[in-house]
């Protein structure tokens, strides 16, 4: 009897979810995007690819053209964060970017001077024994705390901008003069991450560290988390 009426909870709560999503989608969207059909594989991952691409150059944060944590069309911030930058959205930035570049989504000349300014962002922001912290004000460079004790370096976040600064310097190392001074700061960059430090004497990778609360939140990195 219990696991009927268990099961019969369950139904009811899920059809007053289906009803409360449909009622809003249907209240939201009054114009949604024309369905483009008949697309091949290849079409559809070139559309994602270009738009994607898109939202990390026309979205970025505009002084330090470093990605956001989140982009507002309609310009409101309700948490008063348009300026916050995301280290780990940086990193997908940078690839993307790179990607764009070598697909031609923008010239070799725009896409170059756009990475030399988020190479030039970050050398200048906090870092923490060489890793950046999650978030950081675009208009300074300084970390923007996460939480309370998530004020210092963000090792898994920062793992995303070194994979960038490892093909920005593998792309452009053989290039002009301007693109080979890009790619030694890139190169540069990632290396004067301090893993060891990360350590923290231990056989393992810690996630955080914080000037003010060191190794508290003590988190390792251990497997697929």
């Amino acid at each position: 009897m219990r696991l009927k009426f268990k099961l019969f909870y369950f139904i009811m709560l899920w059809l007053s979810v289906q009803s409360n999503v449909s009622a809003q989608a249907y209240e939201t969207i009054q114009n949604p995007p024309p369905v483009i059909k008949g697309l091949s594989d290849d079409k559809l991952l070139d559309i994602v690819q270009k738009q994607t691409f898109q939202y990390f150059w026309d979205g970025a944060e505009p002084t330090s053209g470093a990605g956001r944590e989140r982009y507002h069309a309609d310009n409101i911030y309700p948490e008063n964060d348009k300026s916050t930058v995301a280290t780990g959205a940086t990193g997908f930035g940078l690839m993307a970017i790179l990607s764009g570049i070598d697909r031609g989504y923008v010239t070799k000349k725009e896409g170059l001077a756009r990475l030399n300014k988020i190479l030039n962002f970050l050398e200048k922001a906090d870092r923490f024994h060489g890793a950046w912290p999650h978030w950081i004000y675009g208009e300074t460079g300084k970390v923007r705390p996460f939480g309370q004790k998530d004020n210092g370096g963000d090792l898994v976040e920062t793992s995303f901008i070194a994979q960038a600064l490892i093909c920005i310097n593998e792309y452009y190392k053989n290039g002009s003069q301007l693109e080979k001074s890009v790619a030694k700061k890139a190169d540069l960059l990632w290396k004067g991450i301090d893993f060891s430090w990360y350590r923290n004497g231990k056989d393992a990778l810690y996630w955080h560290w914080s000037p003010e609360y060191a190794w508290e939140m003590n988190f390792a990195v251990e497997g697929y988390n």
